[in-house]
């Protein structure tokens, strides 16, 4: 049976280094938040794929959707031969898209998939090439969505030149002195100092920064930044890819802000990681493109959409959105009870079961601690927990567990985290 070493031995003579791996361990099987690796040993996962598996690892029902449909159809190119399953999912995501105006899906294969084609759709239905996004974002690896992308390391760096007429707005982070008035009165600078508003196709938002940090856009700021877009006929996307399908205690994030997007890009959850994503938007915007400007080899496999299906039934039969909420209360709960002892932690913070810690030297917003953030990660592991950090200071933990942990579970991992953080700071 190979081992972890010999198997990082391998890895590192086969796979080129820009793919980089938390952990050194190898997993070969998994069920709902837990995970066993090659040797055998167990791991509480805190990551869930990066967000994919909120209805956690291998759920029965998401695995009988998809072996059914195996025994049927593996692959019929959606443009070629369609079927029924693209179209129920589709239908479905429809359904549940926020706002009152009639909606359309068409489905691909990956996030960054889903945010190309959006800006593509904008593009041509306003007949207008600039965007506005905002720092901190993360949107992509593609060209395209690199250059939307908020953050220079380690997703810019070196790949360069990035797409032309892409601009950038703070992202509204009251713990580090950005209002929401600020980045609005920077978006009216842009417009009067770098580009015109006639000439912007879309502003594109995370209602919650994934890669970021998880800073949560403040409700009003979200409402405003929708009256801007209507007033010049902007297209505002919402970027769901990691705060969608329940994560936040609602369907989407932005739906806590009352806000209907025009278009709405989603992926990772939506499938129980069987790969899958979507753009969802107001049907005269999604009817803009021709026929045969959109579309994609993979894009909304039969064994995607199967899945997908199951993840709604999964989401509503087994009420996660509730589930959410109560998480993400009982983790803010531990994580501020920790804030008492550890000065390290600066700011916990949350939106659902999105739920990070910053961690900052002498409890100062203004210091961040990459180091002891890194530190964190690799003793979380040591202690069989799978834990992520993000932030474009790299100084934030964020908890992604799947919605379907038990609450004995949820504590465990989080006891290693605060026994973890005694052991760094002893």
């Amino acid at each position: 049976m190979a081992t972890n070493e010999d198997l990082h031995c391998r890895r590192g003579n086969a796979v080129p280094r820009g793919v980089s791996n938390l952990l050194p361990v190898y997993a070969d099987r998994a069920l709902n938040a837990e995970l066993w690796d090659v040797e055998g040993q167990r791991y509480i996962d805190f990551a869930s794929g990066i967000s994919v598996l909120n209805t956690g690892h291998v759920h029965p029902r998401i695995r009988e959707a998809v072996a059914a449909q195996m025994e049927k159809l593996m692959h019929a190119c959606f443009q070629v031969t369609p079927y029924e399953g693209y179209i129920e999912l589709a239908e479905r995501l429809n359904a549940i898209a926020p706002g009152s105006t009639r909606k359309k899906t068409i489905l691909f294969s990956t996030g960054a998939e889903a945010v190309e084609n959006a800006v593509k759709i904008a593009r041509y239905h306003t007949g207008r090439s600039a965007v506005v996004a905002f720092t901190g974002g993360f949107h992509g690896r593609t060209f395209l969505c690199m250059g939307l992308t908020g953050k220079v390391q380690p997703y810019k760096a070196g790949f360069g030149p990035m797409p032309a007429e892409i601009y950038h707005l703070p992202f509204p982070i009251a713990y580090h002195g950005v209002s929401a008035d600020d980045s609005l009165a920077a978006l009216e600078q842009l417009f009067k100092a770098d580009i015109d508003p006639a000439r912007v196709a879309a502003i594109i938002i995370e209602p919650v920064l994934g890669e970021g940090g998880f800073y949560i856009a403040p409700p009003a700021f979200l409402q405003r930044l929708r009256e801007v877009c209507d007033r010049h006929g902007i297209v505002l996307i919402a970027d769901e890819i990691q705060s969608g399908f329940a994560r936040t205690g609602k369907m989407f994030a932005i739906e806590h802000a009352g806000v209907e997007p025009d278009i709405m890009t989603v992926a990772k959850s939506v499938a129980g990681g069987v790969p899958l994503s979507a753009v969802i938007g107001k049907a005269p915007i999604m009817d803009a493109p021709a026929p045969g400007g959109l579309g994609g080899t993979y894009a909304g496999s039969p064994l995607g959409c199967a899945a997908g299906l199951a993840v709604l039934e999964v989401i509503r039969q087994d009420n996660l959105l509730e589930r959410a909420t109560r998480m993400g209360e009982r983790m803010q709960t531990k994580l501020k009870a920790m804030q008492k002892t550890f000065t390290c932690i600066g700011e916990v913070r949350g939106l659902g079961a999105m739920v990070a810690m910053e961690l900052v030297r002498n409890g100062k917003a203004d210091s961040p601690d990459p180091e002891l953030t890194k530190a964190l990660t690799q003793a979380a592991g040591k202690h069989n927990l799978i834990l992520l950090s993000c932030g474009l200071r790299s100084n934030v933990i964020r908890f992604l567990a799947p919605l379907t942990i038990s609450d004995e579970l949820l504590d465990e991992g989080m006891e290693i985290v605060e026994q973890c953080l005694r052991e760094l700071k002893a």
